[in-house]
């Protein structure tokens, strides 16, 4: 009997261990939504508004702690206009000198009243090309040779056309001002009310109704996007990949170095500095 006691213990040591290291995603950035954020920009009339959306908590979208003090970090949104073409940056102050880009709503307007839209997840924090949309799908009959005992529906998933959103309506008027959050690192909203981070497990459950009506697609339909925002990419200082338990340390003066090792897909993490290292 003792035996058996032993071995039962024994096993749930084991569960309740492999379940702790379960609990963290595989990259840092899946402990932020691009679903909800997609959901939620829906909802918003205006940038100023969606940037409020994202940083209350009941919404769901947001579990970053990229600095490490125990605290959500602080999402800003800030507009890149080009022509007809947007990339709406969300990004976060991890210091008063750093900033990280987190994720970018690209918005190209394609036709007279018609507008295709991608949320794509920094290189940084995301697998390469994790791109989310919002999709709607098609049916129609198929009408078998064998008559109607044969028939079949067919479903398919097609772009949505976004330009009816109020905040895309709202960024494509004539008298619209590109929108740049007016908050930095220390200076936050009044309204905003920082929280701790759940877990990953809740986190993911919180979060599951945005996934509803907003897919992962490997497909970027925006390349005008990428070009506008690319030489205007923010990313930190400092990034702590680990891997097998070993942390390596890179600096951003051999980018070309962290990009490398970032490709090998690592759970990404960033974390605050500490020292003054200006030179």
């Amino acid at each position: 009997m003792k035996k058996t006691i032993t071995l039962l213990l024994v096993i749930l040591g084991i569960t309740f261990s492999s379940a702790q290291e379960n609990d963290n995603p595989e990259f840092t950035g899946e402990n932020f939504s691009l679903e909800g954020a997609l959901d939620l920009f829906k909802k918003a009339n205006s940038l100023e508004n969606f940037e409020e959306l994202l940083n209350q908590e009941s919404n769901n979208v947001n579990n970053l702690d990229l600095n490490n003090d125990g605290n959500i970090d602080y999402i800003n949104v800030d507009d890149i206009k080009e022509n007809d073409t947007h990339v709406i940056v969300l990004s976060t102050f991890l210091s008063k000198t750093e900033k990280q880009d987190i994720a970018t709503v690209g918005i190209e307007k394609t036709g007279n009243e018609e507008a295709t839209l991608q949320i794509e997840g920094d290189q940084d924090l995301y697998a390469e090309n994790t791109i989310a949309e919002p999709y709607d799908v098609s049916e129609k009959m198929n009408q078998g040779k064998g008559g109607p005992s044969l028939s079949e529906i067919i479903s398919t998933r097609i772009i949505v056309n976004v330009w009816f959103w109020p905040s895309v309506r709202y960024i494509y008027a004539p008298r619209y001002v590109a929108w740049k959050s007016p908050h930095r690192f220390g200076f936050y909203p009044r309204w905003w009310k920082p929280w701790r981070p759940f877990r990953y497990a809740t986190f993911y459950t919180r979060a599951a109704p945005h996934r509803v009506y907003y897919h992962r697609t490997p497909i970027c339909r925006l390349v005008i996007v990428r070009k506008v925002y690319a030489p205007r990419r923010n990313h930190s200082t400092i990034v702590i990949h680990k891997n097998n338990h070993k942390t390596v340390v890179l600096k951003s003066n051999n980018r070309s170095e962290k990009y490398q090792k970032s490709k090998r897909k690592p759970n990404v993490k960033v974390v605050k500095v500490s020292k003054n290292r200006r030179r």
